[in-house]
């Protein structure tokens, strides 16, 4: 278990320190549950009540909040970044793979960094480039061709499929799946004839795909994901998509061809985008928004109905149906004023 002493830790941090610096702290806990040997932070003031309860051995806390605090305490500027550095300092989470199984299959002709290692039954085809301490996990597989750069991490049974270029430092999660076929197909008398998808998927540095994402690769150009983007689990980013730099994207969002997207944009869980449009910077759209046309200006933008009882939604329902109705009455009655007039 990794610890560290509350001085050291706020020399990292760059946070003044209150208190006994000695102390060692070897995790994170939230605040009601945290206690000797804990940190924990408070990133909102108006829970500043519980700090009076809190058994934590420190607390991170802005400037206003500390004369609010039992226990020992750093000041930070933004205790939730606090929280999040020093979540990556006591991290225990395993290596994805550790030197180069037996099991593994790594063709003759493949280019390793130093510090590579590949899990058990790995399979690394012919041509494939991987850069200095490259993760690759168990079952994993990377084809011809691949290109993964240095520090990326393959979490187990991950999908790279041939001539896919990975950035540096980018972490992707068990079972993703990168530079699938696109869907592409032409319609022949009512039969599909298959595109051969001829593009590939270029990731930037940085980069972190969750579990069981799919990124499809270009028809003819690629599909391009920038530096700093963050995808979350189960989500659908199809052939000829383009996501700016640092963009998120929360779970099971599902993004259709030839759609771009712009920097520093964020998107809400289980929203659809339709294809071959553009959505531009700084654009924040809601969970299960449904984008049916170009976003041309900043914004927060959302779409669909949020949960409510049964009894009310029926209600709300019936009157929707009804609404072609009431605005033929309302043209109607609108006339008969105009005519009176």
């Amino acid at each position: 278990m990794a610890s560290i002493t509350l001085a050291d830790l706020a020399e990292k941090l760059n946070a003044e320190l209150h208190g006994d610096g000695s102390v060692t702290i070897s995790a994170i806990a939230g605040m009601d549950k945290a206690g000797d040997g804990d940190i924990t932070f408070l990133s909102n003031s108006k829970y500043r009540e519980h700090l009076e309860h809190c058994q934590a051995s420190a607390v991170m806390v802005k400037e206003a909040d500390l004369a609010h605090c039992r226990s020992n305490a750093l000041v930070v500027s933004d205790p939730y970044l606090a929280y999040a550095l020093t979540a990556q300092i006591l991290d225990s989470t395993p290596r994805c793979a550790v030197d180069i199984a037996p099991s593994a299959y790594i063709a003759p002709d493949v280019q390793l960094g130093g510090g590579v290692s590949v899990g058990h039954n790995a399979v690394v085809e012919s041509g494939v480039v991987l850069g200095d301490n490259v993760e690759i996990g168990a079952g994993c597989f990377v084809g011809k061709n691949a290109k993964i750069g240095a520090g990326s991490r393959l979490w187990a049974n991950v999908t790279i499929y041939h001539s896919v270029q990975l950035g540096e430092q980018c972490l992707i999660q068990s079972g993703a799946v990168i530079g699938s076929d696109g869907f592409g197909y032409a319609n022949n008398k009512g039969k599909w004839i298959k595109i051969p998808q001829v593009g590939s998927v270029i990731i930037g540095d940085r980069v972190e795909i969750g579990a069981c994402t799919t990124i499809d690769r270009g028809a003819i150009d690629d599909t391009v994901i920038a530096d700093g983007v963050i995808i979350d689990n189960q989500c659908q980013i199809a052939h000829n998509v383009s996501i700016g730099e640092n963009t998120a994207i929360a779970g099971a969002t599902v993004m259709a061809g030839s759609l771009k997207v712009g920097k520093h944009c964020y998107i809400g869980g289980a929203s659809v985008f339709q294809g071959h449009m553009e959505v531009t910077d700084g654009v924040t759209v809601t969970g299960m928004s449904m984008v049916m046309k170009p976003i041309s200006e900043p914004g927060v933008y959302s779409s669909g109905i949020p949960a409510q009882s049964n009894r009310e939604w029926r209600k709300m329902a019936a009157r929707v149906m009804k609404i072609d109705e009431m605005h033929k009455r309302l043209r109607s009655v609108e006339k008969q004023r105009d005519s009176d007039k």
